[in-house]
């Protein structure tokens, strides 16, 4: 079987190919109202490509129920784990109320802030640039992008309006049309770019940026 069909038949939670590793620790952090795209499809698309992806509850309970009514069963509760000192990347999704759920958890802002200064990589789609990072001075002095509206925030930032924008190890994206070229980015940035490549061809992508689909 050729890789690309193990891309596109792999459907579990493991490493898609026995010669793709583990390579990176991830933190996806859920909160009640996040956008189910924004943070389903990175999810997707990171553990076919061999990371350990962790999806993180903010909430109360470990049952994380998206802005359009879907419960997702989180592997973890934030106060549950020691220290996010090992993340290699951190997410947060976007949508509303989610993003502003998320800002109100003032451990994961910490998390955040830890994460920013030691040189880690944190990357957020959608409302959460604007509503977490931008208020915690993650994106002062950078180019980012977000939902538009939401631009208003930044105001020590310099808004791309684009899809997906990078900015040193801070990773931006506008909103749920972005999420799988998101995850891809994503992916790429944790060293396994000839996988994100090819997970574009197994998943159909490619095939419809360029039917314009």
């Amino acid at each position: 079987m050729t890789l690309n069909s193990q891309l596109f038949c792999n459907f579990a939670n493991e490493p898609i190919h026995s010669n793709i590793r583990t390579m990176a620790k991830v933190y996806v952090f859920l909160a009640d109202g996040f956008e189910d795209i924004e943070a389903l499809a990175p999810i997707d698309i990171l553990r076919r490509g061999g990371m350990e992806v962790i999806t993180t509850s903010v909430m109360p309970s470990d049952v994380v129920v998206s802005a359009h009514g879907v419960s997702v069963l989180a592997d973890a509760l934030f106060d549950d784990i020691p220290t996010f000192d090992d993340a290699d990347l951190m997410v947060l999704p976007g949508g509303m109320p989610g993003a502003a759920n998320l800002f109100a958890h003032k451990g994961l802002c910490q998390a955040l802030l830890n994460q920013h200064e030691r040189g880690g990589r944190i990357a957020a789609i959608c409302a959460a640039p604007a509503v977490v990072l931008a208020p915690l001075g993650i994106l002062d002095g950078k180019r980012a992008t977000c939902y538009p509206g939401f631009e208003q925030a930044f105001v020590n930032t310099d808004y791309t309006a684009n899809l997906v924008t990078v900015d040193g190890l801070v990773t931006t994206a506008c909103g749920p049309g972005a999420a799988m070229a998101f995850g891809y980015e994503l992916l790429a940035q944790l060293g396994a770019g000839t996988t994100a490549e090819a997970l574009k061809e197994g998943m159909m992508y490619n095939k419809c940026l360029k039917s314009g689909v």
